[in-house]
C-alpha cells in the first residue's frame, strides 16, 4: 500500500482513530456497569470486575496487537477489527440482558457460594471482554503506522497516547451525563458503536476495500440498531407502568391491585411501595412507624429521612402522626419526580436533592426522628454506615430523639460478624441504647437507637394510648420483637468500612436460602420441573 496516497498518510485520521477508541472504551466500561447494576448491583465489588475484567481485556489486546503489526502491518486488519467490535457493541443491547439471565439461572443450579461474583465475573467476561480485546491492538497498531522514522518516534507515540487519553476523558463524562440520562444504556451503545462503525468506514470506503465486509457490518449494525433499542432490563416483565434511567439508578415502577411499587434492582428488593388506601404496607417501613413512638411527645414531631425513596415512610408519618413535619434526602431527582408522578407523595414532605451525610454536614436543624433508610440490596455507601456518619446523625437529633435505621440484608443462616453485626457494633459506640426487631417474612432489620432511656416506655405508653386498632397490634407486636444490643468491636469507620464484602457475603446468604427451593426441585424432577415451578 501507498502510504502517501492511503488515508493513513494522514495523521490526523490516526490520531482520530485513538482518540475514539479510547472513548469507546471508557463508553463501553460505564454502560457495562450500568447494563450489570440492575442484576447484580452497583457496588464497588461489581465495578471492581468491570474495571479487573477490562483491564485484561486491554493488555492482552495491546501484547497481540503489537505482535500483528510486527508480523503483519496490513492495516486492513487493523480497521477489521475495529468493524468487528463495533458490531458486538451493538449487539450488546440486543443479547446481553439475555446473557445475563442465562448465566444467573445456570449459576444458581450448579454454585453455592459467591454466586453474585462469579455471574457478574462471568457475564462481563462474555459479553465484553471480546470487543475491548480488539479496541486493545488499537494503540500498538496505530504506533507501527503512524511512526514515520526514529527521531520522531517519541513524539509520535505521545501523541497517541495524549489522544487516547483526551478521548477517554470525554468517554467518561458523556455516557454519565449525557447519553446514559437522555437516551439509557441502550442506546449509549449503539451510539459508540456508530462511531466506531463510522471511522472504519472511512477508511475502507476511502481505500476501495472489503466492500462485502463493510456492507455485512453496516447491515448488522442497523439491525441492532432496530432490534437493540429496548430499555427493558426485567425484558420478562409485560406491565411495568414505567422503565427507565437516571444518573444513579435503573428505575421500574410496577402497578398491582394493592401498590405501586419502585424497584431499583430486577432480580432482588422493593425500594419504595404505596398502598392503594390507607392500609400499612406489611413492609418494614411499618416496623420503622416505631420510632416516632420511642419519643417522648408524638405530635408536632419534626422528622427527617436519609434515602427518601418515594416517600413510602414519608406518607405514613404524615398519615398517623398529629402535625408531623417530615422532610426527606434523596439523592437521585428523577426518583422525587416518580415519587410525584405515580407514588401521591404528599406536597407538604420537603424533599431535597442530595447526599444524606453531605446534608447533615450543611444543615444546623435537629429533629426527633432521623430514619436512615439508604442501602440497596448490597449497595451501602460507606460514608452513610461509620462512627462518624453516626456520630453527624446523633448530633442533628433532638434531647429524647431516635434514629431508625433499615438494614435491609438478614439472613436465617447466623454468620459471626455480617453486615448487620458491623452497623450495629458501629452504632452501639455512639447511641447509649440500642433496640433491634427483625421484620417478619422479609430480610429486613430494624434497629432503633437513642441517647436517652426509656425508649420503650414511650413506645408502651403511646401504643397504650392508640386508637387506631391496626396500628396499635402492630405497635405491640414490635414491642414483643425488640431485643436490646450489646454492642461489639466491629466497628465501621471513614478510614475502614469493608461494606461491600461484608454485604456481599450476606446477599450471598440470602440468595443460598432462596435457590435452595429451585436446586431441589431440579434435582427431583430435572429441568422441566424447574422451568414449570419459575
Amino acid at each position: 500500500m501507498d502510504k502517501k496516497r492511503s488515508i493513513l498518510g494522514n495523521k490526523i485520521y490516526l490520531y482520530l482513530t485513538e482518540f475514539f477508541a479510547g472513548m469507546s472504551v471508557m463508553a463501553v466500561e460505564l454502560g457495562a456497569s450500568r447494563l450489570l447494576a440492575p442484576y447484580f448491583s452497583s457496588s464497588q465489588i461489581v465495578w471492581t470486575i468491570i474495571i479487573g475484567t477490562i483491564m485484561i481485556a486491554m493488555a492482552l489486546g495491546n501484547v497481540w496487537g503489537g505482535r500483528k503489526a510486527d508480523r503483519d502491518p496490513n492495516p486492513d486488519r487493523l480497521y477489521g477489527r475495529i468493524l468487528i467490535a463495533a458490531v458486538w457493541i451493538a449487539a450488546i443491547p440486543v443479547f446481553g440482558k439475555y446473557i445475563i439471565v442465562a448465566v444467573s439461572g445456570l449459576l444458581i443450579i450448579a454454585v453455592s457460594n459467591g454466586f453474585l461474583i462469579i455471574a457478574a465475573f462471568i457475564s462481563c467476561m462474555v459479553i465484553f471482554v471480546f470487543p475491548l480485546f480488539l479496541l486493545g491492538t488499537v494503540t500498538p497498531s496505530l504506533a507501527k503506522y503512524a511512526v514515520g522514522n526514529l527521531e520522531e518516534s517519541g513524539k509520535t507515540i505521545g501523541t497517541l497516547g495524549a489522544f487516547n487519553t483526551i478521548g477517554s476523558i470525554i468517554g467518561t463524562f458523556v455516557p454519565t451525563f449525557i447519553s446514559i440520562p437522555a437516551v439509557g444504556t441502550s442506546v449509549t451503545f449503539l451510539i459508540f458503536a456508530a462511531i466506531l462503525l463510522a471511522l472504519a468506514l472511512l477508511y475502507f470506503v476511502s481505500e476501495k476495500r472489503r466492500p462485502a465486509k463493510v456492507a455485512v457490518s453496516v447491515l448488522l449494525v442497523l439491525l441492532c440498531s432496530i432490534f437493540g433499542r429496548s430499555t427493558s432490563f426485567a425484558f420478562w416483565e409485560g406491565d411495568l407502568t414505567y422503565e427507565g434511567e437516571s444518573i444513579y439508578n435503573y428505575l421500574q415502577v410496577k402497578d398491582t391491585e394493592q401498590s405501586t411499587i419502585l424497584s431499583t434492582n430486577v432480580l432482588f428488593g422493593v425500594q419504595s411501595i404505596a398502598m392503594k388506601g390507607d392500609s400499612l404496607t406489611g413492609l418494614y417501613y411499618d416496623y420503622a412507624l416505631a420510632a416516632p413512638y420511642m419519643v417522648k411527645e408524638t405530635e408536632g414531631q419534626d422528622i427527617l429521612i436519609l434515602g427518601m425513596g418515594t416517600g413510602t415512610y414519608a406518607g405514613q408519618c404524615a398519615r398517623y402522626l398529629q402535625d408531623a413535619v417530615v422532610e426527606g434526602v434523596e439523592i437521585d431527582r428523577k426518583i422525587t419526580d416518580l415519587a410525584h408522578r405515580y407514588f401521591s407523595l404528599p406536597d407538604s414532605v420537603k424533599v431535597t436533592t442530595y447526599d444524606g451525610r453531605a446534608y447533615l454536614q450543611a444543615v444546623e436543624e435537629k429533629y426527633d426522628v432521623i430514619m436512615v433508610d439508604a442501602y440497596q440490596d448490597i449497595t451501602i455507601p460507606f460514608q452513610m454506615s461509620t462512627v462518624e456518619f453516626f456520630t453527624q446523625v446523633r448530633n442533628h437529633l433532638k434531647e429524647g430523639g431516635v434514629m431508625v435505621v433499615n438494614m435491609n440484608m438478614h439472613s436465617s443462616e447466623s454468620l459471626e460478624a455480617d453486615i448487620n453485626v458491623y452497623l450495629a457494633d458501629t452504632i452501639a459506640r455512639v447511641f447509649s441504647e440500642v433496640y433491634v426487631a427483625d421484620v417478619p417474612h422479609c430480610t429486613n432489620r430494624e434497629l432503633f437507637a437513642s441517647m436517652s432511656p426509656g425508649m420503650t416506655e414511650n413506645l408502651e405508653r403511646h401504643t397504650a394510648a392508640e386508637e387506631n386498632g391496626e396500628l396499635k397490634r402492630l405497635m405491640e407486636e414490635i414491642r414483643a420483637g425488640l431485643t436490646a444490643y450489646e454492642g461489639g468491636e466491629n466497628i465501621l469507620s471513614d478510614d475502614r468500612a469493608p461494606v461491600e464484602l461484608l454485604g456481599m457475603r450476606m446477599i450471598d446468604s440470602i440468595i443460598k436460602d432462596e435457590i435452595g427451593y429451585y436446586k431441589r426441585i431440579f434435582r427431583e424432577q430435572g429441568l422441566d420441573g424447574l422451568l414449570n415451578s419459575m
